[in-house]
């Protein structure tokens, strides 16, 4: 095949991260990672959007060790669109320490499901980011949803802030428990009270199948580390719905274009988000336990 040569302006993940200051609790779990190939083993999909670097299980469960992690939660990436193969491989790998997050289309079988399924394949996700994936029906998205429920799946949805007016009638709609990445991704210079972020907060307390992860602060920044700016916003969620609320490293950071964040530093900023003992202990285990793990 074609050599899948790396963009040339990619950044690449920490080399060396720093061991955390904090102490994660017992059993915690990274619950928004990801793989990219690697390639030529796990090629990249054809209608991709961007060519990371390899980003392989290997190094991500090294990472998990180096933090302090348990667990993973592995997101299907954009890059290999619904070619599954890497993420499935990392769960299977792990011993049943990771579960994963898949990319499906609307002729998923039962039967496909059921092999992702035993092989810790937990959830589905949309995306709606117009910049990273062609658009797909909401009637699609619909079907998926209904299909999963069968296997006791979540939804993933990935979109901008601008966009949830626009799409709260879908995700009225979909079966289940809906899990939003990086809090619907706000745009930080407009500050908590705006509409958008009212918005976002109205969804959730209106919908109690509705959860967020409070991810990403290097992706929604606008002053750069120590993220100082988009405490307030991961604050306002974890305070409101700490029953409801996820965290992960997003390693290894696709398609950070300002500047590539420290993982050890990221787990720093746990308990600025979660200020309480109580709140990093729901955050980090018991939540991602309860939706990922519900057997143990």
């Amino acid at each position: 095949m074609t050599p899948q040569h790396m963009d040339p302006d990619w950044l690449v993940f920490h080399a060396d991260p720093k061991a955390p200051d904090f102490q994660l609790p017992k059993g915690a779990v990274d619950a928004h990672c990801h793989v990219f190939g690697p390639t030529p083993e796990f090629p990249f999909a054809t209608e991709r959007k961007y060519t990371p670097c390899n980003a392989s299980k290997e190094k991500l469960f090294e990472l998990r060790d180096h933090l302090g992690f348990t667990r993973n939660v592995v997101v299907q990436a954009t890059c290999h669109g619904k070619d599954n193969q890497a993420m499935v491989d990392a769960c299977r790998a792990s011993g049943g320490m990771a579960r994963g997050i898949a990319s499906v289309g609307k002729d998923i079988t039962k039967e496909e499901l059921s092999d992702m399924h035993d092989a810790g394949v937990r959830g589905v996700r949309f995306n709606f980011v117009k910049r990273l994936v062609d658009a797909t029906p909401q009637s699609v998205f619909l079907e998926i949803a209904e299909k999963i429920q069968d296997f006791g799946w979540s939804t993933v949805v990935y979109f901008e802030a601008k966009d949830l007016e626009d799409l709260e009638p879908f995700l009225q709609e979909l079966p289940g428990i809906i899990v939003i990445d990086h809090i619907g991704r706000p745009d930080i210079k407009n500050g908590i009270y705006h509409n958008d972020f009212k918005r976002f907060i109205s969804l959730m307390e209106n919908n109690s199948s509705i959860w967020s992860k409070v991810t990403c602060p290097e992706r929604l920044t606008i002053a750069g580390p120590p993220y100082d700016d988009v405490l307030p916003f991961y604050q306002a969620i974890v305070d409101r719905f700490e029953e409801r609320v996820l965290w992960g490293t997003d390693w290894p950071h696709p398609n950070m274009k300002s500047h590539m964040p420290d993982d050890g530093e990221l787990v720093d900023y746990i308990p600025r988000i979660a200020r309480t003992v109580q709140q990093q202990e729901k955050l980090l285990v018991t939540n991602p336990m309860r939706l990922y793990w519900p057997e143990l």
